[in-house]
């Protein structure tokens, strides 16, 4: 449960920084053509890499050498609480609810390994 969570934040928060790091309009950046400015300015590229390089790779990095230190503070366990706070809210079960309508809009029935859920099992599934 706490992965879900986890990567609803890792998602919202890539997205929060493209959003605010995208570029004015016309924006001329070191005097570069046209076509590789808009390449890499328009496209959202430039703020992929960044995202990536800056924010991401050198935690992940830093976190699969030093995973216990890493782990060991109190911004973590405050993370760890979030992510689970998402996932325990039903935030992300959201996605269940979009299947079922689009396969009823569909005319199709949702196929599943699973047995059929009790009352039970319904009331915490929603």
């Amino acid at each position: 449960r706490y992965l879900m969570g986890r990567q609803f934040m890792v998602l919202a928060l890539v997205f929060v920084i493209n959003m605010s790091g995208s570029p004015v309009e016309d924006a001329d950046v070191l005097s570069l053509p046209k076509v590789l400015a808009n390449m890499f300015l328009k496209s959202g590229l430039a703020m992929i890499l960044f995202t990536c390089m800056i924010g991401q790779l050198n935690t992940q990095v830093n976190a699969s050498h030093c995973m216990l230190d890493y782990l060991n503070d109190h911004f973590a366990t405050f993370t760890v609480w979030v992510a689970m706070g998402i996932e325990a809210s039903g935030l992300l079960h959201a996605s269940y609810l979009i299947q079922i309508i689009v396969a009823k809009l569909a005319g199709k029935t949702i196929e599943s390994n699973e047995p059929p859920r009790s009352g039970g099992m319904n009331l915490l599934f929603w």
